[in-house]
């Protein structure tokens, strides 16, 4: 895609997002109506490293609700990382309990984690870890592979769905190292989205990418955001907890704020306020 494509969708996405930021019940004051999606009560994750115990977790205590916009926020040597491998299921903790969608994480065996991941969490990884050489459909396509409630046709109706709900339906058949950052980023979101997780889990998503591209992102984000999804986004980066509905900030181990966002700022607004970019 040439700069006049590239500006031309980006202006597309701006202006696409046009309605307010939904404001949801938050930590605490959460609505009866409002379901638990995520719960972590007093999780605490130790390290051994020789005759050193790390702590990297310290008792960590939240709720995520469903249709919340969370970013966690923190920097290296927060508890960051440990934390996303233990929202994601990649690991469990020394103490404590996490329920994911309701289900106890904590005593499962890596093959019920597994299983219980690839139904009720959707990735999206700094790197896309997209495979390369292979179609955006292919790609998306991959996490339903390992559901035996889709045959082949269904697997494909379904990620093309997914494709064109990230702005990629003109891309379906484009390899991954025929596309740009953001549309590689793009194919990675809809990969993430397309087994209905219960929760989209965005690991410094937009860590990779330019400004404007990373601004695009942030407007799919928003809208992912108001037709209901769940998005926990793990990020150093302050700023991207304008964008979002709650802000958790780890220092180490532990959590030093929890708030709710009364003023999100619009991701389309600060696209589109961007000076376009000029050739060198």
């Amino acid at each position: 895609m040439d700069r006049k494509e590239e500006n031309k969708s980006s202006e597309n996405v701006a202006s696409k997002v046009t309605s307010p930021l939904p404001h949801r019940e938050g930590p605490g004051g959460g609505s009866e109506r409002s379901r638990v999606v995520i719960e972590l009560q007093n999780v605490k994750r130790y390290f051994q490293v020789g005759a050193e115990t790390v702590k990297a977790l310290r008792g960590v205590s939240f709720k995520i609700y469903e249709g919340e916009f969370v970013t966690i926020q923190g920097t290296s040597g927060s508890g960051k990382s440990t934390l996303l491998n233990q929202l994601g299921c990649l690991d469990t903790p020394t103490s404590g309990e996490y329920y994911l969608d309701g289900i106890s994480v904590r005593t499962m065996s890596k093959s019920q984690r597994a299983h219980l991941r690839n139904r009720k969490i959707g990735f999206v990884f700094q790197n896309y870890n997209l495979l390369a050489k292979t179609t955006a459909v292919e790609n998306v396509e991959l996490p339903l592979m390992y559901n035996s409630e889709y045959n082949a046709a269904e697997r494909k109706e379904k990620a093309i769905k997914a494709l064109q709900a990230v702005g990629l339906g003109d891309r379906l058949y484009h390899k991954s190292n025929e596309m740009s950052g953001g549309q590689m980023q793009r194919v990675a979101i809809a990969r993430a989205l397309v087994n209905d997780p219960a929760v989209l889990l965005a690991d410094e998503a937009t860590g990779n990418l330019d400004t404007r591209t990373s601004f695009e992102m942030l407007v799919l984000f928003q809208e992912l955001y108001r037709k209901g999804h769940t998005i926990i986004f793990v990020t150093h980066n302050p700023e991207i907890a304008e964008y979002s509905s709650r802000n958790i900030n780890l220092r180490d181990g532990k959590i030093r704020e929890d708030t709710i966002n009364t003023n999100i700022k619009s991701a389309a607004e600060a696209l589109a306020a961007l000076p376009m970019p000029q050739d060198d």
